[in-house]
């Protein structure tokens, strides 16, 4: 017997050159996986009722950013609002997304529903309002936005795929520990099939 999931959301998280090789926080693979999502979402658009993105927008984020950062809780300046290494990466220039997220703007905010639109909604609203019952999430990097990101989505009720393929981890046991993390607490692990 299948059953229907209803409708589904694209969430993109965080696909900004920030977290791209040369960015602030560069994640090796992150230019390939934007590539990636480009070309999937641009396959694959019928698939969903709704496309999102999420960025780090930050302008005071306090102690995020740090000059000595432990790489854990603290960070070096990234994603800093109004720069091009936080706009969406040039690959998504034709991602015809539906809505955007911006977070973090003055404190640590790892998932993209802990944002809001420019009008102020938060995610999971602007997901409620348009009767979304799934989400894919894709994006960078795996072991943190993405994995935090799915696991409010799950929180909220959700049906939540990961497509492993379009996303990339900080390093490969993060990455591993972020993986358990989302099936243990119910999130679908697949291949994009692109």
């Amino acid at each position: 017997m299948t059953v229907s999931v209803g409708r589904r959301a694209l969430i993109v998280v965080d696909v900004q050159p920030t977290f791209c090789e040369g960015g602030a926080l560069g994640v090796a693979g992150g230019n390939d996986v934007a590539e990636r999502i480009a070309r999937f979402a641009q396959e694959r658009r019928e698939d969903y009722t709704l496309v999102a993105t999420t960025q780090d927008w930050h302008i005071e984020p306090g102690d995020h950013f740090s000059q000595t950062p432990d790489f854990v809780d603290t960070w070096p300046p990234h994603g800093v609002a109004g720069t091009d290494e936080a706009e969406l990466h040039p690959a998504l220039e034709h991602l015809d997304a539906d809505v955007s997220v911006k977070k973090g703007q003055y404190a640590a905010a790892y998932s993209g529903f802990e944002g809001t639109t420019p009008d102020g909604q938060f995610l999971a609203d602007v997901l409620q309002e348009a009767q979304i019952t799934a989400v894919d999430v894709v994006g960078i990097a795996e072991s943190h936005c993405v994995k935090a990101t799915a696991l409010d989505a799950l929180d909220l009720g959700l049906s939540v795929r990961v497509f492993t393929d379009l996303t990339v981890p900080v390093t490969e046991d993060q990455g591993a520990q972020a993986r358990e993390e989302l099936a243990a607490a119910g999130a679908e692990l697949v291949q994009s099939l692109s």
